[in-house]
């Protein structure tokens, strides 16, 4: 069995559900991904898809996103970038520009804190709801 790093295997489950998430960009969330993952893995269970989402996240495997919304969504890119969220059907989708490294040095010159890294989110309205709106 491969390892990801000394303290975590790489099951076959873990590798499925990283190879799901690495398959779209809709940033689906966990119940989502359960229904993915249950297409190539019938016995999985729920518990079992949130513990691996809440594992490989922790390890920086893939990304947990927080962007609104009542649940967590999961990005199976880690590449630094931004997310845009649609504030009508919550559709949350990547952001490829520039990072702006005087944002954390901004950031920085006001805390005593040393800045790690910064999470931009913008909100708006998809170009599917723009009509309703």
């Amino acid at each position: 069995m491969n390892e990801l790093d000394n303290n975590m295997r790489l099951t076959n489950q873990r590798q499925v559900i990283i190879e799901e998430l690495k398959k779209v960009t809709s940033h689906p969330t966990a119940n989502e991904v359960f229904d993915m993952v249950r297409k190539r893995l019938p016995r999985i269970g729920l518990g079992t898809v949130y513990r691996n989402l809440d594992l490989l996240a922790d390890k920086g495997i893939i990304k947990k996103l927080e962007v609104g919304g009542d649940q967590k969504r999961f990005d199976g890119d880690t590449s630094p970038h931004y997310h845009i969220r649609c504030i009508n059907c919550n559709r949350v989708d990547d952001i490829f520009i520039e990072r702006h490294k005087e944002l954390e040095n901004s950031a920085a010159s006001c805390c005593n804190f040393k800045i790690l890294d910064h999470h931009v989110q913008f909100s708006g309205i998809c170009a599917k709801c723009l009509p309703e709106a």
